[in-house]
Parts: structure tokens; sequence; C-alpha cells
């Protein structure tokens, strides 16, 4: 059983500034990898958008602005 994300929490997070440069870094490192990751989530399939935007967010880049929204201090 997939877990459904907190869709609000998403929404908060992607808002903030650390939230906007990780989904321009996302589309400048690959906006087609990004948008099957979105089309995957936008029809449940959880598992496969993580999947789809994992080697994504393993960029150095990214995973600092990851650890920005975990805390935000």
């Amino acid at each position: 059983m997939q877990q459904t994300p907190n869709i609000s929490e998403l929404i908060r997070m992607a808002q903030t500034p650390a939230g906007q440069q990780l989904i321009a870094l996302l589309q400048k490192q690959d906006s087609a990898q990004l948008q099957q990751a979105i089309a995957y989530a936008v029809s449940g399939d959880y598992n496969h958008a993580i999947a789809a935007v994992s080697k994504l967010l393993s960029s150095p880049e990214a995973q600092a602005l990851l650890k920005k929204l975990e805390d935000p201090k």
C-alpha cells in the first residue's frame, strides 16, 4: 500500500525559497524526468515518482536544498 503524501505540506515546502530553488534545479537538470515524476505522482504512483526523481535529488546541490527544507532554521 502506497502512502499518500501530505499535499498541503508539499505545497508549503514548494513555496519556500529553498523549495523554489530545488524546483528550478530539477527543471534545469532534466525537465523531462521531472515531468515524468509529476505525471506518476498525479496518477497516484508514488513509488515510480520517487524513483523518477531520485537520481536528480542525489546531486550535491539538491542535497543541500533538501537539508534546508528539512531544517529551515
